[in-house]
């Protein structure tokens, strides 16, 4: 069995994870960790949680960084569901005791170090990791390299549906590399976090943009599907989910078909990904791991459409899976 714990347990990502250890027939989930200062911190997960009521009542440890050697000598793997610069500053210490530490947060997702100081706030102290960090989109990255990583870096939620949408076309030559792609993607209020504030208030929360060209996931989705694009976030008032509406010119010559074709064969093999008729529905991926797409189109013009649980395939799930792969466990243990 693997010995397992997550850090940031008390959030939305974290208490996804503690459910998913807990049906894994091959982990043993043995530490729940919050920052020291948390209002949570020593209470039972269970009592933030009751759908864990039954299966896991640990509770939640303080966990401060000169304290992370000795956690992680008795672990094989963890996850960091944690603000950027706390998996930034523990992500090294796991990895010094033998730890494989699968990384929720956006610490290691680029592999430039600039990008940090301009989209996080924080200036990056770890080259040699974001140089060796393995970018988990599981359906997309090298299956060896997968095996062999110490640090998964796991993709954020809405690079996640916007990824797996347009690789497929980019990598079969269908897209006008001269027309950026415009992604307009609505998120539930659980993609703020747990913490509450005016902003994900949810009897303030209306439809709205925000983070126009400022967005951190904009960087990361050019950076990882290899083209510039124009990402529009919006949030909703509804709990979880997220729906990206994709606008891409097609290259000369290039078809509707061939589209769809492209998403059949890249996810054929790929039991997270299900490529639909017609447009998909946020209905049918919430509470699931997995991704809908479809697409529809003219002679010039598509728009793929990408449906995930912004917890579970853009957050728990995804890393779940990146951990299954890893270990040579089926893809999607626990997951269903």
């Amino acid at each position: 069995m693997l010995k397992a714990a997550i850090v940031g347990a008390s959030g939305y990502a974290g208490h996804q994870l503690a459910l998913l250890c807990t049906r894994h027939p091959e982990i043993e989930l043995t530490g729940l960790y919050v920052s020291p200062n948390s209002q949570d911190k020593d209470r039972r997960i269970d009592s933030l949680y009751g759908d864990l009521s039954g299966r896991c009542a640990l509770p939640l440890q303080g966990l401060s960084l000169d304290k992370v050697p000795q956690v992680a000598q008795d672990l094989d793997v963890v996850f960091l569901a944690t603000e950027h610069k706390t998996a930034h500053d523990e992500a090294p210490l796991f990895i010094a005791q033998g730890c494989c530490v699968c990384d929720l947060s956006g610490a290691y997702r680029v592999p430039e170090r600039s990008f940090y100081e301009r989209y996080y706030g924080f200036s990056h102290e770890h080259p040699e990791l974001l140089a060796k960090a393995v970018y988990g989109l599981c359906e997309w990255c090298d299956p060896q390299a997968l095996k062999e990583a110490q640090l998964i870096s796991l993709p954020g939620c809405y690079p996640t549906a916007s990824e797996l949408a347009l690789k497929p076309l980019y990598a079969a030559n269908l897209l006008d590399e001269s027309i950026r792609p415009v992604i307009n993607a609505v998120s539930g209020v659980s993609g703020s976090g747990r913490k509450a504030s005016l902003t994900n208030s949810f009897c303030e929360v209306s439809l709205n943009a925000y983070g126009l060209f400022t967005h951190r996931h904009q960087p990361e989705i050019s950076y990882h599907v290899g083209h510039e694009v124009i990402f529009n976030p919006h949030l909703g008032n509804f709990k979880r989910g997220i729906l990206a509406t994709i606008t891409a010119k097609l290259k000369q010559g290039a078809t509707v078909a061939q589209c769809k074709q492209a998403l059949d064969e890249s996810y054929r093999d790929h039991p997270l990904v299900r490529v639909k008729e017609g447009t998909v529905k946020l209905q049918d991926v919430q509470g699931l791991p997995c991704c809908d797409l479809s697409v529809c189109g003219d002679d010039e013009y598509i728009v793929i459409s990408s449906a995930i649980d912004n917890l579970l395939k853009g957050a728990a799930a995804q890393a779940m899976q990146a951990c299954n792969l890893h270990f040579g466990f089926k893809e999607d243990c626990a997951l269903w």
